[in-house]
């Protein structure tokens, strides 16, 4: 009977522990992943929101606009913005080119050179969902760099195990610049293993969305190799031009329970984390309310979410080749902070105080902020 209750008694401390570990009401709380979450179950879902209906005509955001908003070039991009999706999109280039057309885009075919669709694996299935992450990435990737090329590389499954495969493939291509996961999933013990798949022998940044459900890291953006992406609302006024910008609701941000704080986030004297990596680092508009024209197959949406901002980063990167965290930080921390970004002040994504509030220098839910150029430096 003894050995019982002192069984009952460590069982009773332990559940103590947990509850307190996950209980504080902080985003280092992601703690709250089932212990029985590992890799293996790791599924990837894509950030993605439609406002409104279909339409015949382009509704949202269109590349003009965006490029005013974040004071980026009308032309330019070098080497190959990479896209990492899942399932076979089978209209992409039919609809990146009608995408183009609209917006006085160059054209961008396999037949120029611009454009690039690589299948891991033969026989792939298509998916609804996934194809329409696939547009707007591919769309606005092209649309923020029209004279980059773009690659798209469709994993079988959004599996952990399918998706890295796609991503050592494009990684290991010397003429990619950056590669974009508009995907993410909660984090789970093995991630610090797989840091080393978003590094690559060529000058290649990692950009991942930082999810849409408000406060709490996902994977991969919590890897310290990434650059992670949060968002925003946009506000025009009544003749649509730009008037605010403040933290999206949705924006996911907080603090990984198992990756450590970067150099880069040390250097620049992070709060509150607890010596562990803070995410997101930059932001971009992502509110389905202020979201991008995409077309896919027949028909135009208006379409948000932090899957948004990747691939668009992605192409910032391709316009000056400067785009990465160590250069983000620095340039935050630098006496110029106010030319590389707009620093998101307002706005939340939670109840959790500090770490769901945005505010001056870094928060959880906007990082250092949306771009105002494409050169850092």
């Amino acid at each position: 009977m003894k050995i019982i209750k002192k069984l009952q008694l460590v069982k009773l401390l332990m559940f103590s522990l947990i509850f307190t570990a996950v209980s504080a009401n902080s985003p280092i709380a992601s703690l709250t992943a089932e212990a029985a979450y590992h890799f293996s179950n790791f599924r990837a879902h894509p950030p993605i929101h439609q406002y409104g209906g279909i339409s015949t005509t382009p509704k949202g955001l269109s590349p003009a606009q965006i490029k005013k908003i974040y004071n980026l070039p009308k032309n330019g991009g070098q080497g190959t913005v990479a896209i990492i999706g899942a399932y076979d999109s089978k209209t992409i280039e039919k609809d990146l080119n009608i995408f183009s057309k609209q917006f006085s885009l160059p054209k961008c075919t396999t037949a120029n050179n611009c454009f690039e669709k690589h299948l891991m694996e033969n026989n792939t299935k298509s998916n609804s969902g996934w194809s329409l992450e696939t547009s707007l990435d591919v769309e606005w990737a092209h649309a923020i760099a029209p004279q980059a090329k773009i690659l798209l590389v469709e994993a079988k499954t959004p599996s952990g195990v399918n998706l890295l495969k796609a991503i050592d493939y494009t990684r290991a291509r010397p003429d990619v610049v950056a590669i974009s996961m508009s995907w993410g999933g909660d984090e789970f013990p093995e991630e610090t293993t797989l840091d080393s798949h978003f590094t690559s022998d060529y000058d290649i940044t990692f950009f991942a969305s930082s999810g849409d459900n408000g406060t709490g890291a996902s994977w991969p953006a919590a890897s310290p190799n990434v650059v992670a992406v949060g968002g925003t609302t946009i506000t025009l006024d009544q003749n649509k031009n730009f008037k605010s910008e403040t933290a999206w609701t949705g924006s996911g941000g907080g603090v990984s329970a198992y990756e450590k704080e970067p150099t880069y986030q040390a250097n620049y004297n992070i709060t509150h984390n607890k010596k562990m990596r803070g995410i997101p680092d930059v932001s971009y508009d992502a509110d389905p309310a202020s979201g991008f024209a995409v077309y896919r197959n027949k028909g135009w949406y208006v379409i948000g979410g932090t899957s948004a901002g990747a691939p668009q980063w992605a192409a910032i990167k391709s316009l000056s080749l400067s785009a990465d965290n160590s250069k983000f930080y620095a340039a935050k921390a630098s006496t110029k902070a106010s030319a590389y970004f707009r620093d998101i002040r307002s706005g939340s994504n939670g109840v959790c105080k500090y770490f769901c509030d945005a505010r001056k220098h870094y928060d959880y839910v906007t990082g250092l902020g949306s771009p105002l150029t494409s050169v850092f430096k």
